[in-house]
C-alpha cells in the first residue's frame, strides 16, 4: 500500500504540463479554470487538448492505484469527465463541483468508493445521478451542495441509499428553482446534516438507524404579521370587530411549506440540533409535533430576529431530555413563546398567573444546561433567573461568557451566581 498523504494541485495550463506523477501519490486534486475577467487562465491552449491532458492525469493515477480524487471546474471552462474514472475499482473518496461535463453515464461501478461529494455539480442530470449513487455498494458518506442559481442540480431533492451513514446537504436556491418536495430513504443513516428552504412536502422515511441530527429549515416568508395573534390588552381585544380581524388577517403573508414528515421521521433520534430559522419552521410549518422519547441532548441556536414560539410544546415533546445547549439567549418576542421564556408579553403573564399554569420547565428533567455566548444583558439575565427558578431536575449549568474582559466576566459570574435555583444540586461553571 502506498500511503503518501501529499496533495497534487493543478490550475489552469497546469494540466497541459504535467507529465509524471510520484509512484508514491494517491491523492489527487484538478482544478481547471482560474479566471481573470472573463478569460480563463488556461485560454492558451486548446479545449481538446486540455481534455487530453486531463485525461492522461487521471489514467496515470487510476493505473497506480488513486484513492482519492477531487475536480473542478470554473463556470467557463466546462471539460468532459471520462467514462472510466466511473468504473475504477481503487477510489475511495471522490470530489466532483463547478462545470465539469458528463456524458450520460452508460456504467457506473465503484467498489470502493465511500465518500462522495457533488458540490453544485450540475452536469449531472437526475438519471445519471441515481445510476451514480447506486453504482456505489459502500458509499458512506454523501456531500451535497446545491447554491448555484444559474445551474441548479437538484441533487439534494432525492437521496435514497441502503448504506449511507452520513449526509450532509446544503441547498441555497432562489425560490423559482427551489424543490417543490424532497425526499429521503437511508436506513442506516447515522448523521445528517440538512440544510434547505422549506419545501411544500419532506418526505423522510425509514431512518430508524438514525442518532444525530443539524437542521436548518429555512422559511421564504417574514413572520413578523404572527407575532401577536392576540390582542395585547383587553379593551383592544373588546373594541375589535370581525371586519377588522378578517381585514388583518388576509393581509398576513401566509407561510408556505409543510415540515411533518420531515420531522416525524427523525422522531427517534438522540441529539438534535436547531438553527434560530428551525425554530420557526417548526412551529409554523410543522402540523403535529411527535414525541422525542429518545432525544437526550437539544442544542438550539437563538437569533434576535428569530421568535421561541415552539419551544415550549418542543420541551414538552422531550420527556427524556438530559442536556439543553442554546446558543444565545436574546431572541425575538412575541406572544407565543409561553413558559419556556422569561420574556412574556403583559397579558399574557397575566393570564399565566391568574391560571397558575404548570411550567414546562417544571416537569423538564434536563440535567445539564449549557449556555454559549452570555453576554450579561437584562434580557439574559433574566433569562437565567426563569431556567435556574424552574428546572428542578439541574445539576450542572455551564455559562460561555461572550466577554475578554476579567472584570467583567466576574461581574457577570457574580450576578448568576446570587439567582435563586429550583435545584439543591446545581452546580453553575464558567467559560
Amino acid at each position: 500500500m502506498w500511503c503518501s498523504t501529499s496533495l497534487l494541485r493543478f490550475r489552469g495550463q497546469d494540466f497541459c504540463s504535467v507529465k509524471q506523477f510520484s509512484y508514491h501519490q494517491k491523492k489527487l486534486s484538478l482544478s481547471r479554470g482560474h479566471v481573470y475577467g472573463s478569460r480563463c487562465h488556461a485560454a492558451a491552449c486548446t479545449h481538446d487538448h486540455v481534455k487530453l491532458c486531463l485525461d492522461r492525469c487521471i489514467w496515470t493515477a487510476m493505473e497506480r492505484g488513486l484513492l482519492e480524487l477531487h475536480l473542478h471546474a470554473d463556470t467557463c471552462c466546462g471539460i468532459h469527465i471520462m467514462q472510466e474514472l466511473f468504473t475504477c475499482k481503487t477510489l475511495v473518496t471522490l470530489t466532483l463541483s463547478g462545470n465539469h461535463l458528463i456524458h450520460v453515464l452508460e456504467r457506473v461501478f465503484l467498489p470502493a468508493l465511500k465518500s462522495l461529494s457533488m458540490l453544485s455539480f450540475s452536469a449531472i442530470d437526475h438519471p445519471d445521478y441515481c445510476r451514480l449513487i447506486d453504482g456505489c455498494p459502500v458509499l458512506e458518506d454523501l456531500f451535497i451542495s446545491d447554491a448555484d442559481p444559474l445551474k441548479p442540480s437538484y441533487c439534494g431533492e432525492h437521496v435514497e441509499s441502503e448504506t449511507i451513514k452520513r449526509l450532509v446537504v446544503f441547498v441555497n436556491l432562489p425560490k423559482g428553482y427551489h424543490p417543490e418536495g424532497t425526499y429521503l430513504r437511508a436506513p442506516n443513516l447515522v448523521q445528517l446534516d440538512y440544510s434547505c428552504y422549506v419545501s411544500e412536502n419532506h418526505w423522510f422515511d425509514d431512518l430508524d438507524s438514525l442518532v444525530q441530527v443539524w437542521l436548518d429549515l429555512r422559511l421564504w416568508e417574514s413572520t413578523y404579521d404572527y407575532d401577536y395573534d392576540d390582542e395585547d390588552d383587553d379593551e383592544a381585544a373588546a373594541a375589535a370587530d370581525d371586519d377588522d380581524d378578517s381585514f388583518n388577517d388576509k393581509h398576513k403573508v401566509a407561510i408556505i411549506g409543510d415540515v411533518s414528515h420531515l420531522v416525524a421521521g427523525i422522531r427517534n433520534i438522540t441529539t438534535l440540533h436547531l438553527s434560530p430559522d428551525s425554530l420557526e419552521a417548526f412551529h409554523f410549518c410543522c402540523e403535529s409535533m411527535p414525541m422525542f422519547n429518545n432525544l437526550l441532548n437539544l442544542s438550539i441556536e437563538s437569533d434576535k430576529e428569530k421568535g421561541w414560539q415552539v419551544m415550549p410544546l418542543l420541551l414538552n415533546s422531550c420527556p427524556n431530555l438530559h442536556t439543553l445547549v442554546i446558543k444565545g439567549l436574546v431572541h425575538r418576542i412575541t406572544n407565543r413563546c409561553g413558559d419556556a421564556c422569561a420574556c412574556i408579553p403583559k397579558k399574557q403573564r397575566k393570564i399565566l398567573e391568574e391560571e397558575k399554569t404548570i411550567s414546562c420547565l417544571w416537569t423538564c428533567q434536563v440535567k445539564v444546561l449549557e449556555i454559549l455566548e452570555y453576554g450579561g444583558s437584562f434580557e439574559e439575565l433574566n433569562q437565567m433567573m426563569h431556567f435556574l427558578g424552574k428546572l428542578e431536575c439541574l445539576e450542572t449549568v455551564k455559562v460561555g461568557v461572550n466577554s475578554d474582559k476579567d472584570d467583567q466576566i466576574e461581574f457577570l459570574r457574580a450576578n448568576l451566581l446570587t439567582l435563586p435555583k429550583a435545584s439543591s444540586k446545581c452546580d453553575i461553571q464558567f467559560s
